[in-house]
């Protein structure tokens, strides 16, 4: 099996620079080259591995036939949404206020 290192060159490492907004004058060529080039290897390294299912398989799908119906049903009473709350009075929930004195 024939493999060949894919590495960077020049032309892609002063479009990077570019594109990333640093200037070569910041950096060490030769480093930042080497670490590129580590990089792509990994990608090397990835591409090894099966990826031949469908990549939609690892998302849930939903079916509309699945989906409740759309019925109107009655809501909950009065005297079952006091239990929900002790600051329930006159049809509403007290609540704390939000805003305080400085907004």
């Amino acid at each position: 099996m024939f493999s060949m290192e894919k590495t960077i060159d020049e032309d892609t490492l002063e479009k990077l620079l570019y594109l990333s907004r640093l200037s070569p004058e910041s950096m060490d060529l030769p480093t930042l080259k080497k670490h590129l080039d580590e990089i792509v290897s990994y990608f090397e390294i990835l591409s090894k591995f099966d990826d031949s299912e469908n990549p939609y398989d690892a998302y849930p799908s939903t079916q509309s036939e699945k989906l409740r119906a759309d019925e109107i049903v009655a809501g909950l009473e009065i005297p079952d949404v006091k239990k929900v709350s002790p600051n329930f009075m006159d049809g509403y929930f007290q609540v704390p206020k939000v805003l305080g004195e400085g907004a």
